[in-house]
Parts: C-alpha cells; sequence; structure tokens
C-alpha cells in the first residue's frame, strides 16, 4: 500500500509491518488526509503482533496530520493486541515534542529517537 504526491509519500511494507512516512505532509483538514487514515486503518485491521511507525524522513506534520497520528495509536492501543514502535529523528525540531506526547496516548508504545 502507498500513496505518494510531488510533496509526501507514505508506504505500507507488509513484510516488515512498517509504515515509513516522508517529506512534508500539509493537507488542509480531515477530507484530504482521508486517503492515509484508510491507509492506516487498514494496516491496523490486519492485526499484526508489532507495528513500525517510521517518521525520520518526515520533515514536517500540521496540526491535522498529528490528530491522525495520534487517533491512529489510540486505534492501536484499543485493540490490545499490536506492539508499536515509532521511529523519529532528533534532527527534526517537531519530532521530539510531538512524538513523546504519543507516549501519553499508549503508554507501551516504544518511542526510538535518533
Amino acid at each position: 500500500m502507498e500513496i505518494k504526491s510531488k510533496d509526501y509519500s507514505i508506504l505500507y511494507d507488509s513484510v516488515t509491518e512498517t509504515v515509513s512516512c516522508q517529506g512534508s505532509l500539509r493537507l488542509n483538514g480531515m477530507d484530504e488526509y482521508a486517503p492515509i487514515v484508510q491507509l492506516l486503518n487498514d494496516v491496523a485491521d490486519h492485526d499484526p503482533p508489532t507495528l513500525t511507525l517510521n517518521l525520520r524522513n518526515l520533515e514536517f506534520l500540521n496540526s491535522s496530520g498529528i490528530n491522525v497520528i495520534s487517533k491512529f495509536v489510540i486505534k492501536v492501543r484499543q485493540k490490545g493486541t499490536i506492539q508499536m514502535v515509532v521511529i523519529g529523528s532528533n534532527s527534526i525540531p517537531w519530532q521530539g515534542k510531538s512524538l513523546k506526547n504519543l507516549q501519553r496516548l499508549m503508554p507501551k508504545l516504544q518511542l526510538q529517537l535518533e
């Protein structure tokens, strides 16, 4: 599963159970994020034992995008069967603060800032 535009790409690798996001997500509102929400929901519905969200190459994520990621983390937490790992980058300013907040939504989430 893949969503691509000139500004960003979202790729799901079913072999490694990893969703990789890169580029800059500056979409306007939840309507424009709908295809990404659908991809994330499809991934969660497969119930992988471990799911990795690789954000280390995502340079920008607006508030609507943070909302999408937060709702996804809550959905995974509610399932109760998936161990979630989020990989981020210390060199991208928004990630340190925003990704740590995901641990409040899902205390068992493993956060790796590289």
